[in-house]
């Protein structure tokens, strides 16, 4: 089996680790929700040998994922979790969430589902970083996100799409998940940085 390569993690795995290595300067362990093709895992702990990468995913790409995190040999880099965010989490405790573009192959309510697990596992002022597309105002801010969310629609699930960073502004904040920093990225991206507070 040959290691699985995305196209577009080649493009944003740069820019993602750059953000992220300005944002996490301590040592620190950090789980990564939907890690697909394992790139980022090996890219972004190689760029911050710092950070502990946990790896998750369904389990029917973790074969991908070993393929990458083996080859690499990092020691920074951890065996991948099965996790499915609509079913039960694991029970353990990270510094920081990060997630590379998931939330628009996702439902709303996994998303909701997402952000309660994400809540759970981090402590007050813990991160959760969030790369992908949004909306702004209901409106798609490129051309190719509408074809993008038109695609979702059509062949991956009717409930997923591109969300609107309000929506998502609101579902996060109900799991006391403050949106703190909101930062262009390539290809009409966004990364989303969310901080936990503490309860009231």
């Amino acid at each position: 089996m040959n290691k699985p390569i995305s196209e577009a993690c080649l493009r944003n795995q740069g820019p993602i680790a750059a953000a992220l290595k300005e944002r996490l300067p301590n040592a620190a362990r950090l789980l990564e929700i939907g890690s697909g093709t394992g790139q980022h895992a090996v890219f972004c702990a190689r760029e911050l040998p710092h950070i502990t990468w946990q790896p998750s995913d369904l389990a029917q790409n973790h074969d991908g994922i070993k393929l990458w995190v083996t080859e690499a040999a990092l020691s920074n880099v951890l065996e991948p979790l099965v996790l499915d965010v609509d079913q039960a989490w694991p029970s353990m405790k990270v510094d920081h969430v990060f997630t590379a573009n998931t939330v628009h192959y996702i439902a709303d309510e996994s998303v909701v589902n997402m952000l309660a697990g994400i809540s759970c596992l981090i402590d007050k002022d813990g991160l959760f970083m969030m790369y992908g597309p949004v909306n702004i105002n209901g409106e798609f801010t490129s051309e190719g996100n509408a074809h993008l969310d038109e695609w979702l629609k059509a062949c991956v699930n009717p409930l997923a799409g591109i969300k609107d960073l309000a929506d998502i502004e609101r579902m996060a904040k109900d799991q006391d998940l403050v949106l703190i920093d909101n930062l262009a990225m390539p290809a009409n991206n966004r990364l989303l940085i969310f901080q936990k507070q503490s309860l009231n």
